[in-house]
């Protein structure tokens, strides 16, 4: 049975179909929030599965979880010492709930290479393959997906613990001789850990897209742009970079690039366009 949308976007209600299938052991529960945020933009979780040894102590994280989020674990025993028992089990549900032909795409949450055959054969049905992991992922399997994201960004933000201010000296120490104030090293520490280094942002391959997608006088649909690049490169991010939007991206690199915001006739909406310096 074929899919009921072969994967498209022109669906009857505007939303696509996803199954969410999320391997347990290579996926940490501090990112669930902003996981179930992430899929949201691409469509509606018809189905959450988790795969693991809920009888071991290592998907404990994942326990409180589970009825919180309406995702549905699925047992698998380490049948063999050495062996992952839990990538066989979510490849044959992915295969079952393929066909059924219920459903518009995947979501599979995993950072092994083990998946990256089943992307390609779900892409292969016609389905969206959006995959999530850690920057560790096989470059195979990130390519194997029609987009990707990396599952640092959907962690939350620890706030930096304030460090306390230093007492002042006592007046009858006034005549004391002064020392060099020395760096406190919570607050050395605090500075380092407060953002994390941005990725180096790839401005030829950025350039190539916006001239892919350019008019004749070099401004393209900043829309194109993003669609272009995913295309190229699934796992491209505005937040491995520093900014939430694509177009912070680009308003934030001026030195390379020009944007440009220009009304939409007949509404009141806007839409950006971008051009190389």
């Amino acid at each position: 049975m074929k899919p009921r949308t072969n994967g498209n976007n022109n669906l009857e209600d505007g939303q696509r179909r996803l199954a969410v299938l999320i391997d347990a052991d290579n996926a940490q529960a501090s990112i669930i929030e902003g996981l179930l945020a992430e899929i949201a933009r691409y469509g509606v979780a018809s189905v959450k599965r988790i795969y693991g040894d809920w009888t071991s102590s290592h998907a404990n994280s994942w326990k409180n979880s589970l009825l919180k989020h309406s995702i549905n674990p699925v047992q698998q025993f380490p049948y063999t010492t050495g062996k992952n028992a839990t990538d066989s089990t979510m490849i044959i549900d992915a295969m079952d709930l393929m066909y059924t032909g219920r459903f518009d795409g995947f979501c599979i949450v995993s950072s092994d290479s083990d998946f990256t055959r089943l992307a390609q054969r779900l892409r292969e049905e016609g389905l969206m393959v959006f995959g999530f992991g850690e920057k560790k992922t096989p470059e195979s399997f990130v390519a194997a997906c029609d987009k990707f994201v990396y599952t640092e960004v959907l962690r939350p933000e620890v706030a930096t613990p304030a460090v306390p201010a230093v007492a002042k000296p006592a007046a009858a120490n006034k005549t004391a001789k002064p020392t060099a104030a020395k760096a406190s090293p919570a607050k050395a520490v605090g500075d380092a850990a407060a953002k994390p280094v941005a990725a180096v942002l790839p401005i030829k391959l950025i350039r190539q897209a916006i001239e892919e997608e350019s008019d004749e006088n070099g401004w393209a649909n900043l829309g194109s742009v993003g669609s272009y690049l995913t295309k190229i490169r699934p796992d491209f991010d505005p937040r491995l970079y520093g900014h939430a939007k694509l177009s912070n991206l680009f308003k934030k690199n001026s030195q390379y690039f020009s944007v440009e915001e220009r009304a939409v006739a007949g509404t009141s909406s806007k839409v950006f366009y971008v051009k190389v310096v």
